[in-house]
């Protein structure tokens, strides 16, 4: 559609043309090339007439010049590159005239593309393409240019293919293989025009020597070969000649040019003769190169890797695919097997021999050919070569399949019967080799082909029957060492080879020369390489054991005795020690296998020298790893071949092999400072060979003693900690570990008890890494312990083998027989354990946290553990078990348990946690009591796990273990569970697993008798109070945690609260005499029991405030419910902690304050919490009753129906030896009667406690109750009366003032309702008891007893009227001077009495006297005055003023001074208005005398003022004159004693 316009096109664009600018002519150059194509396409596919008429030519002719002239020299990179394009698409349409014109310009154009970016070599390539078919393929004339025209042309085009090969090679695009093609494309257009031109200027670029060059002229003659093949037929030996010069080519990229080369040449027959051969041995060579030459081609652009393969595919195609080939490949490849620098293409050349003899329809003319051919190697050369390049069966290419393959083929090469032996044994060993990733799964692979081989060929040589053909074969197997490095792996394998035809030979004088030759050969320093050597000698020493041991024996005596490595080891000891190194451990290798081989007939004797001259000892001091290893490996082959003996019969006991054991032991070991994380990996494959060795000397007589036991297992349970890298040695190591430790449990034990002794004691040593916070370490453990218990049961049930063999095997009779012959005599029972010797309590709960392990393999190996165990244990014989469980259900738990684990193997998706309960529900019923027990007692490392769901898993256990058994449980059981689950929680920090452990314990209080489980808790509680600061303790305190649980369990938390008011009931911080005068030095709370008990109460306390506080609605239904008792508990400890805090411990008083407060905040008591806030902390002993007394006093209005329990419990309080209690008690009971009025019975109780009590020893306890005794309702008052003014009048004698002052005002308070009846008895006791107390010296006890004296008036009735009136008398004066004391108190209780004794003194007027404002003033002269008025009526009316007189001169000396003034002015009044003679006579000179002192003497100013007013009170009055004259004898009396007294003076 668009060609026919194209002309319209071009009529429109060529005008605009001229302006374009650079930036757009990217786009018209891209438009006219798009043309071009479009008017090709058009012209190829129509027969038409030309779209191109000369209007047309015109444009393109002028769009043409154009481009060339100005666009292809335009500075823009990207406008040159388009242009150049463009053109190479419109050559051919323009006219060859101008096609003609244009070449000179156009060809430098493009080529200057290839200068300047090789990116663009493909776009100048197909414009040059386009140019050369135009110019020299046209049909219209003869070529444009001629050849020497192209030789730039080609000389520009060479390098390209060189680069874009390796792009090609390299890039993922397919930019490079086009670039590469359309050059190849331009060589063969200027080879058509001009062949023999063209193959002489490549040849001539190949000798030129010049990489690329070659590289590229190379590739273009193995491209035009074929194309060119009539052309350039006649100029085959040229070709062959340049190659051949070509041979020798350094450069890999043009050896893999002329590799190419030279199959395209075989394919069209240009390889015949020598020359063939010789380009066929350069193919072989090609294909042999190594990885070594990878390193050292690092430059070039193509790889030897790359190298190899075209050689190798080369040369199977000429096999293959060119018959004529045949010829010079058989048997030449023969050739090619041997030589040493061949050997990495053996592979590919035996495929191509075995593709030969495929092909060949018999295989005799081959062979005859191959014998007649003097260069071909011998059969012998060959089958050594092909048997020791077996070695390697994972080798590339299938190496080992490829020579198993020729070895067949050419097996009539060999002795007849060897080719008849060959067809049945190389297709099995061709059939191991055949799957490589098989076999890459088994670790011993190589070793196990390498013992194949060797076998293959001692088989093959002993179907020989030819010694001649064998000894011709050692030779040629004496030959291969040149062929061999020594740290190449087929030498090794050689020396076995040599080794194992040797033992075929029956000439010594031939072995002992050709062991001499191995030696020589060998590099021993090299460890593979010795350990090769080693095989080989314990190969010899099968038949000439005599012979290999004199060889050894002469390598020993001359270590470091040459000349040469004398003088080496002067100036050098690492020289010396790496040499002596090599050597001993070789020689310990060689001796080792020697020992393995050499026939059991003979070599306890070798064995016996060996060890026991200490020959051996002489190999131990090496210091390199590897020269440890192989002397281990030498000791485990010496054991080895003992218990190798022993299969054969020949036994007999490995002299020293506990020395032997130590030279292991110091072999593996490691300075002590380095830990086993440290080790290196050289020294772990030391210590794998190092344990297995161990094994191997263990598992040999004699038995092991229990020291060497306890050595070797402190030296390598170690390893068990090891890091899982390197997996591929530490898997084997600890492996091996586990097989030593099996080998120690066979091997030990004469009876059935000691061999379970020695499983229990391997398997506590393991115990630290089946608990281990290490996955790894925790699934070796795990599975260490498993396989113990594997060989235990067999040993229980079958008798065991030293190494490990299951079933019916030569070992384990042997050992069978020997056991028989110690104990036949003896019952099955002493074969076998007794089931409590297994110990299984504590092993269960030591493996049973790991069937909850995040590990599903240790769940796995956990579970089959206890099936194990519990499997043993019900296999025993019927003597052994005592157990006395029931058989069926045991076997049914077992059989639940066996299901258990086979789930756990065919389904992991199965939930966890549902397979744990399961196996806890079956090891449940299947332990007995004391496993139960044992397994409850060991339960703290289990619940502190390090593994989270491991430790969960445990509590689970245990709880469940309780909850179904716990009734088993004696109280001994239940303490020591208990504390073990203590244990636990106090060493668990989170806090969430701590709950889940108390949670156990709360079942186990709950299953079994809950009071020991608390009384566990609360003593450790108290421990932990006494010796830790609880407030700190990280993850905080766990015993409150328990205290918390205890008081929100639905069913424990009343229990726990009666439990807690048992135990402060029981106890109290202050013991009955440790307060007492009479025992200071006697306390008994420094004794063990008192602190124990301290210690559970202070716990109780701290238990009750977390159960306050932390027990929720259970918890405070709880308190509820122990009301009573709850109050009462904590009033007594009130009472106690405050004796404590007058002695200076506030801590304890503290603490119960705080508990006090949690109970009212519990209770929702807020008027007791401030109550207790705001007094709690008083030390005065009033303030802490009162406290009490306001307690009880706010329950009573809060909770009346409370009081009558809390009444009786303080009521039996009262009888508790502890003081501070009793106090307690009696201060709330005299608080609570006033309550109590309601219960009759409870009262009744109360009155006879308080009654009871008001004889305790306590003074405060004495008052307080009989303050309570007064307190009591009315209604109940009246009841016992008599009763307690009986105890009112008893404490009136009382010792302690307190109690008196008690007394005093209780008895007035009992005067206020008391009937006449009660009182009238005991009203004279009570009086006499009243007046004794108005002498006290305390205001309050005379103001009470005053008061309480003038109460009593009111009784004074009948009988007792006359002698109470007596009393008045003799009290009247007492209370006249006390009218005015200092304290009003008293002043107003005299008055009050003064008025209630009235009436029954006869006084006139007395209303009055005593109601006059002078009787009630409390001013000194109102006193006065109504003292006179007094004492007027006194003188007058009373026949008993000679009795005031007298009991008022006894005021005189009063401790009062007021008192003094008041009686020296009373009696003073009485005797200036007193009118009797004699009362003057007989009282003025003592009142005279009295004042006079008095006057002189006294201090205090008020009885001077009293002296003063009373002598003017005498002078006044109308005796005077007898004063005077009493007055002036009393002077002159005075003064007669005093002057002898003046004379002295």
């Amino acid at each position: 559609m668009f060609t026919p316009r194209l002309k319209d096109v071009l009529s429109r664009v060529l005008p605009i043309l001229g302006n374009v600018r650079d930036v757009h002519r990217p786009i018209f150059a891209n438009a006219f090339k798009c043309w071009s194509q479009a008017v090709w396409l058009y012209i190829t596919d129509l027969t038409s007439d030309s779209p191109l008429d000369s209007d047309v030519m015109s444009f393109l002719n002028s769009v043409f010049e154009l481009l060339l002239r100005v666009w292809t020299t335009s500075r823009d990179h990207k406008v040159r590159v388009s242009t150049v394009e463009a053109l190479g698409q419109m050559v051919g349409l323009i006219t060859r005239t101008q096609l003609k014109s244009a070449l000179p310009r156009l060809i430098p154009a493009i080529l200057e593309l290839y200068k300047k970016d090789h990116d663009d070599a493909l776009l100048a390539t197909c414009s040059l393409y386009n140019l050369l078919n135009a110019s020299l393929l046209s049909e219209s004339g003869p070529p444009l240019l001629e050849f020497e025209d192209l030789t730039i042309v080609l000389s520009t085009l060479l390098p390209v293919i060189s680069i874009n090969s390796e792009n090609k090679r390299h890039s993922g695009s397919s930019v490079g293989r086009k670039a590469y093609n359309e050059v190849q494309r331009c060589f063969l257009t200027v080879g058509l025009v001009y062949p023999e031109d063209l193959f002489t200027f490549l040849l001539n670029k190949c000798k030129l020597k010049e990489d690329h060059l070659t590289f590229g002229a190379l590739c273009v003659l193995k491209h035009l070969l074929p194309r060119l093949l009539e052309a350039w037929h006649s100029k085959r030996p040229l070709l062959i000649e340049a190659a051949r010069s070509l041979l020798d080519e350094q450069s890999l990229a043009v050896r893999k040019a002329l590799s190419e080369l030279i199959v395209v040449m075989a394919s069209h027959c240009y390889l015949v003769g020598p020359s063939g051969e010789l380009f066929v041995e350069y193919l072989v060579r090609h294909s042999a190169i190594g990885e070594i030459d990878n390193l050292k081609a690092k430059g070039e652009p193509i790889s030897p890797t790359q190298l190899r393969a075209v050689c190798g595919k080369g040369l199977l195609l000429l096999t293959v695919t060119i018959p004529e080939m045949e010829y010079i490949l058989w048997p030449f490849l023969l050739k090619m097997i041997v030589p040493k620098v061949y050997t990495g293409a053996v592979a590919t050349v035996c495929r191509c021999i075995s593709e030969l003899c495929r092909r060949r329809s018999s295989t005799t003319p081959m062979l005859i050919e191959c014998k007649a051919r003097a260069d071909i190697p011998s059969p012998e050369e060959l089958f050594t070569r092909l048997v020791v390049l077996l070695h390697n069966p994972l080798a590339k290419e299938q190496l080992a399949t490829q020579i198993l393959t020729v070895l067949n083929y050419l097996s009539p090469l060999f002795p007849k019967n060897i080719s008849m032996f060959w067809q049945d044994e190389i297709p099995k060993m061709k059939a191991y080799v055949f799957d490589t990733e098989d076999l890459k799964l088994d670790p011993s692979y190589q070793e196990n082909w390498d013992d194949m081989i060797i076998n293959f060929l001692a088989e093959s040589l002993d179907v020989t029957h030819d010694a001649d053909w064998v000894i011709s074969l050692g030779n040629a197997f004496a030959k291969q060492y040149n062929l061999y490095t020594p740290d190449d792996d087929h030498a090794a394998l050689l020396h076995r080879c040599m080794g194992i035809l040797l033992q075929k030979v029956n000439d010594r004088a031939y072995v002992r020369d050709k062991i001499d030759w191995m030696y020589e050969q060998a590099d021993i320093s090299i460890p593979a390489n010795r350990l090769g050597l080693a095989k080989a000698m314990g190969l010899v020493a099968a038949s000439h054991l005599d012979t290999v041991l004199e060889k050894l024996k002469v390598i020993l005596d001359n270590v470091g005795k040459s000349i040469f490595q004398r003088i080496l080891s002067l100036f050098s000891e690492s020289y010396k020690t790496e040499d002596s190194d090599d050597i001993h451990a070789a020689l310990a290798l060689m001796y080792g296998y020697a020992a393995k081989y050499a026939p059991s007939s003979v070599i306890e004797a070798r064995i016996d020298a060996l060890v026991g001259t200490n020959m051996l000892s002489r190999l131990l001091h090496v210091r390199q790893q590897t020269a440890k290893q192989a002397v281990i490996t030498a000791i485990d082959l010496l054991g080895r071949a003992v218990i190798n003996a022993s299969e054969s019969g020949a036994t007999f006991p490995l002299k020293r092999r506990d020395m032997m054991l130590d030279y292991v032991l110091t072999l593996m070991g490691r300075d002590e400072n380095e830990g086993f994380a440290e080790s290196s990996l050289e020294l772990l494959h030391t210590q794998a060979l190092a344990l297995n060795a161990c094994t191997t000397l263990v598992s040999v007589e004699p038995k092991l003693t229990v020291e060497t036991r306890n050595r070797v297992m402190k030296a390598t349970l170690g390893f068990f900690a090891l890091p899982n890298d390197p997996s591929d040695v530490i898997g084997p190591l600890i492996d091996n570990l586990v097989s030593l430790l099996c080998a120690i449990l066979l091997t030990s034990g004469e009876d059935g008890r000691s061999r379970a002794e020695q499983l229990l004691h391997l398997l506590r040593q393991l115990d630290q890494y089946v608990s281990s916070p290490v996955d790894y370490q925790r699934k070796r453990g795990c599975m260490a312990v498993h396989e113990m218990l594997l060989k235990f049961r067999k040993l229980c049930v079958a008798g065991y083998c030293a190494l490990g063999c299951s079933g019916d095997c030569p070992h384990r009779k042997y050992v069978d027989r020997s056991m028989q012959g110690n104990f036949s005599t003896l019952p099955s029972v002493f074969l076998f354990p007794d089931r409590e010797v297994l110990c299984l309590g504590d092993r269960v709960i030591t493996y049973l946290p790991r069937c909850a392990d995040t590990n599903s393999e240790v769940r796995k190996i956990s579970a089959q553990i206890l099936d194990q165990f519990f499997s043993i244990s019900l296999s025993l014989p019927k003597a052994a078990l005592s157990s006395g469980l029931d058989s069926e259900k045991s076997y049914k738990a077992l059989s639940s348990l066996e299901d258990v684990i086979a789930i756990l193997k065919s389904d992991a998706s199965i939930d966890p946690s549902e397979v744990f309960n399961r196996i806890v529900s079956s090891i449940c019923a299947l332990l007995t009591v004391d496993e139960l027990v044992a397994a409850l007692h060991s339960c703290t490392p289990a619940i502190c796990d390090k593994i989270r769901q491991s430790a969960e898993g445990a509590i689970q256990a245990v709880t469940e273990f309780v909850s179904r058994r716990g009734s088993q449980l004696n109280d001994n059981d239940i303490s020591r569970t208990t504390q073990s689950l203590l244990s636990a929680a106090v060493h668990i920090t989170e806090k969430s697993l701590r709950v889940e452990a108390i949670g156990a314990i709360s079942a186990l209080a709950e299953n079994t008798q809950s009071s020991i489980v608390f009384s566990e808790v609360l003593a450790t509680a108290g421990k932990d109070i006494v010796t830790k600061d609880i407030t700190r303790m990280r993850g905080g305190w766990p015993m409150q945690d328990a205290f918390y649980a205890f008081s929100q369990h639905t069913e424990l938390s009343v229990s726990f609260m009666e439990h807690l008011i048992s135990v402060l009931n029981r106890s109290s911080l202050v013991k009955a005499d440790s307060h007492k005068d009479s025992h200071k030095g006697d306390n008994t709370s420094s004794s063990s029991e008192t602190h124990v008990e301290d210690e559970l109460l202070q716990a109780a306390i701290f238990a009750l405030t977390a159960f306050f506080r932390g027990g929720g609605k259970t918890g405070k239904k709880a308190v509820e419910k122990s009301y009573s008792s709850v109050v009462g508990a904590l009033t007594l400890q009130l009472g106690s902690c405050h004796g404590l805090a007058s002695a200076g411990q506030q801590d304890p008083l503290r603490v119960l304050l705080t508990s006090f407060q949690a109970f009212c905040e519990c209770v929702g008591d807020l008027e007791m919490g401030k109550i207790l806030a705001r007094s709690g902390e008083q030390r005065e002993k009033e303030k802490w009753v009162d406290l009490i007394g306001d307690i009880a006093g706010c329950i009573s209005i809060k909770r009346p129906k409370e009081v009558q329990h809390i009444c009786i419990i303080l009521t039996k309080a009262l009888n508790r030896p502890q003081r501070f209690q009793r106090e307690a008690a009696a201060a709330a009971l005299s608080e609570f009667i006033r309550y109590s009025g309601d219960f009759s019975s409870v009262m009744e109780e109360m009155v006879e406690a308080l009654c009871r009590h008001v004889s305790d020893d306590s003074p405060t306890v004495r008052r307080l109750c009989l303050r309570g005794l007064v307190q009591m309702p009315s209604a109940c008052m009246n009841h016992y009366t008599t009763q307690v003014i009986g105890v009112i009048l008893a404490l009136l004698d009382d010792l302690d003032e307190s109690v008196q002052l008690t007394a005093v005002s209780c008895l007035l308070m009992v005067t206020e309702s008391a009937s006449n009846d009660a009182v009238e008895p005991i009203l004279l006791n009570l009086s006499v008891r009243l007046r004794n107390l108005q002498i006290s010296m305390d205001p309050k006890m005379r103001a009470n007893a005053f008061a309480a004296f003038g109460a009593l008036s009111k009784y004074a009735t009948g009988g007792q009227r006359e002698g109470f009136v007596e009393q008045i008398h003799s009290t009247l004066p007492r209370l006249v001077v006390h009218l005015h004391d200092d304290d009003p108190s008293i002043r107003q209780a005299c008055r009050v009495t003064l008025k209630q004794f009235a009436p029954l003194m006869d006084i006139q007027n007395d209303s009055t006297l005593f109601d006059s404002r002078a009787f009630g003033s409390d001013h000194r002269n109102d006193y006065e005055n109504f003292v006179r008025e007094l004492s007027r009526h006194l003188v007058h009316e009373s026949e008993r003023v000679d009795t005031y007189m007298a009991s008022t001169i006894q005021a005189f000396d009063a401790p009062w001074p007021v008192i003094q003034a008041n009686a020296i002015h009373f009696s003073t009044t009485m005797l200036s208005l007193s009118e009797d003679q004699h009362m003057f006579s007989h009282y003025y000179p003592q009142v005279f005398e009295t004042l006079v002192n008095k006057m002189t003497r006294s201090q205090d100013s008020v009885v001077r003022a009293a002296c003063s007013s009373a002598f003017g009170l005498l002078l006044r009055s109308t005796k005077s004159t007898l004063w005077r004259g009493a007055r002036l004898d009393r002077t002159d009396s005075g003064r007669k004693s005093n002057d002898p007294e003046s004379a002295k003076k």
